[in-house]
């Protein structure tokens, strides 16, 4: 598969909005569904654009229902509803901050209100910002990070866990980052290290209830983040540094999710799958 090179571009602002993308995201799946997810019901948080928006098409063509959580990108989640449809399933969509505990339990709530279940819980909501002097990074905004990137995944479990039925599953977005850092998303790469941990604590606490619980590991891909963190000139640079000279697209990413939440993952737990075109992390 080859993709355009990203333009260079700056939106100036996060979130990141996909309508706005020079080009845009591949998102959609490369093959038929086949019921793999038939009468599951699916939240993914940040699930409006880029990975999030992937996994929910395909998840919809398998034969899921979803729960689009998202910050304010109305516009982004307006039109990932409308692919899920597309694919012949539904979807809610459900604005707020998964830094905030009371949404999360909100949002669970809102989610069996109207599919009556929750089988699956994909944490992906994240912010990211360059840091030039950490010497300088205040603590408000540090916090901010973790808030979202981290405490938001914890909330998320927290709301959910009453109401998974055994044998669920709970899918983590950590990152290349966690396990080679990033000089200057230093803060993201510290909450996505926790992710990592999380996900291994969960799988063996949940274990007696077979809750799988895994994390996929992206590396460099095309996402909103990119252009909402880096400088035009970055951006236009951005995954080629990559053995397969490019970024990734979303619906790259988007099987392994799948897998992790299918009946073929059913003996997985604890694990990361990594996803980076060959850019291996260190360890």
């Amino acid at each position: 598969m080859t993709s355009q090179a990203p333009a260079a571009q700056n939106q100036h602002r996060q979130p990141g909005y996909e309508y706005e993308m020079d080009p845009a995201p591949q998102y959609a799946p490369f093959y038929p569904g086949a019921g793999k997810l038939s009468g599951k019901v699916a939240i993914i948080t940040g699930g409006d654009s880029g990975i999030g928006r992937a996994v929910a098409v395909l998840f919809a063509r398998e034969g899921a229902k979803l729960a689009v959580l998202y910050k304010d990108e109305d516009k982004d989640a307006e039109d990932t509803r409308g692919l899920v449809e597309a694919e012949g399933s539904e979807a809610i969509l459900i604005a707020g901050d998964v830094g905030d505990p009371q949404f999360c339990k909100d949002a669970v709530a809102r989610t069996l209100d109207a599919f009556g279940r929750v089988d699956i819980l994909i944490n992906n909501a994240a912010e990211q910002h360059v840091r030039d002097d950490i010497e300088e990074l205040a603590p408000e905004d540090l916090q901010q990070v973790f808030r979202t990137n981290i405490f938001g995944y914890f909330y998320m479990v927290q709301a959910v866990l009453p109401h998974l039925p055994n044998g669920a599953r709970i899918i983590n977005s950590a990152s290349i980052v966690a396990f080679r850092g990033q000089p200057q998303l230093i803060d993201y790469s510290m909450t996505k290290g926790a992710i990592v941990a999380l996900t291994r604590t969960l799988a063996t606490r949940l274990a007696d209830r077979a809750i799988l619980v895994n994390s996929v590991a992206p590396g460099p891909i095309w996402t909103p983040l990119i252009p909402a963190s880096f400088p035009a000139d970055k951006v236009a640079e951005f995954g080629k540094s990559t053995p397969l000279g490019r970024p990734g697209q979303p619906n790259e990413v988007a099987p392994a999710y799948l897998l992790l939440a299918s009946e073929e993952g059913r003996f997985i737990t604890g694990q990361t799958i990594h996803v980076n075109g060959g850019d291996l992390p260190s360890n």
